[in-house]
């Protein structure tokens, strides 16, 4: 199914402060994941598969390297004559000084003028901070036969954790009838994965409508959507079936790389039907000395291994010292770990050395421990 009358719009601009020092000089999308992948390897490589071949990229905060990341769409395919990768963002208005997206919605009204320059008769609004793989062309062909208005992409999560998602309450078609925002008594567990399709001309009318509203958020799961539903609008529930997380968290982040070491992986990277793309590293092979020790590991290219690695993923260009021991950790590229030092449950950051002889992290700790400059 080509998916051409449908125009991505992938949401990139947050802080990411919860990933602390990972992203204080570049934004949460641009952090590595996996070795050799960005996050946003992700929504992009999920749009070159699925046939969405333009895609639009908001960015906001720290994002000089992610501009030039992603402005680079030969890395994923998206380098066609009728699309390509284009970054967006926020904008200089005549009237006003330079103004930061107020909201997911704001985000999408400040590039009305892209995509009426597209005519699009459809709209995908993705997030650049998860990890899944998902097919957007069996999604919009959901949307198509139902004769949605919107469709909303959801999880089912246990009950017990519904309280913090924002929850779709649907009847037994999956027309959503409610929303909740992390409701206390959650009345379903279906998840909203902040993926969205809506039909363009009826979305415009109401991010113009929202634009005027001086007591709006301007978010999509606070305005939109409830806007939506008071005025009976066609809304379904697109029932995702796979893997996603959420990265926001060092935690998060740590977990579903960890999630790429277990047999029978869901999120299983080498899968030649749904390839995930990325910059390919100018870097030299792995080296693996003759004294080192390894087990159940990701190693990308350009890392040199002297020592001890088990359960963890190495970025590109690591190196591990002689005597060196790295347990259940992700270790981001260019990071060295000096001779005998110990490094146990952590995320190393980009380019960081740890000296010789040197512990950090803690086997025990029920959470994981960040190590940054």
């Amino acid at each position: 199914m080509r998916s051409n009358n449908m125009v991505a719009m992938i949401l990139a601009g947050g802080r990411g402060t919860r990933l602390f020092d990972l992203t204080k000089k570049v934004a949460k999308p641009a952090v590595h994941f996996g070795g050799k992948y960005r996050i946003i390897d992700f929504p992009l490589s999920n749009c070159a598969n699925s046939d969405v071949s333009t895609v639009g990229v908001l960015t906001q905060y720290e994002s000089i390297l992610l501009n030039a990341y992603v402005a680079r769409d030969q890395n994923w395919g998206l380098d066609v004559k009728n699309g390509g990768v284009y970054v967006l963002t926020p904008r200089e208005k005549d009237q006003a000084d330079f103004e930061a997206f107020q909201g997911t919605a704001d985000a999408i009204t400040q590039n009305i003028d892209f995509l009426d320059s597209l005519d699009p008769e459809y709209v995908l609004i993705l997030s650049g901070d998860h990890i899944y793989k998902m097919n957007y062309a069996n999604m919009l062909g959901y949307h198509k036969v139902r004769n949605a208005d919107a469709t909303i992409a959801v999880l089912e999560v246990p009950l017990r954790e519904a309280s913090r998602f924002g929850i779709m309450n649907t009847n037994r078609n999956d027309r959503i009838v409610e929303f909740e925002e992390k409701p206390a008594k959650p009345k379903s567990n279906l998840a909203s994965m902040g993926i969205y399709i809506f039909s363009y001309k009826l979305l415009r009318k109401y991010l113009v409508a929202d634009a005027k509203n001086p007591n709006s958020s301007h978010d999509f799961g606070k305005d939109i959507i409830p806007m939506y539903l008071k005025d009976h609008k066609k809304l379904y529930a697109y029932r995702f079936r796979g893997y996603w997380k959420d990265v926001g968290t060092v935690d998060s982040l740590w977990e579903a790389n960890m999630d790429l070491l277990k047999e029978n992986s869901e999120l299983d990277l080498g899968d030649p039907e749904w390839k995930i793309y990325t910059e390919d590293a100018n870097a030299l092979p792995q080296f693996i000395g003759k004294e080192a020790n390894i087990d159940n590991c990701y190693i990308t290219q350009g890392s040199v291994i002297l020592g001890r690695v088990k359960n963890s993923v190495l970025g590109t260009n690591c190196r591990v010292e002689q005597g060196a021991k790295v347990y259940d950790s992700v270790i981001m590229p260019g990071v060295k770990v000096g001779e005998g030092a110990v490094v146990n449950r952590c995320i190393v950051a980009d380019g960081v050395e740890i000296p010789p002889g040197a512990k950090v992290g803690d086997k025990n700790s029920e959470h994981i421990t960040l190590v940054a400059e």
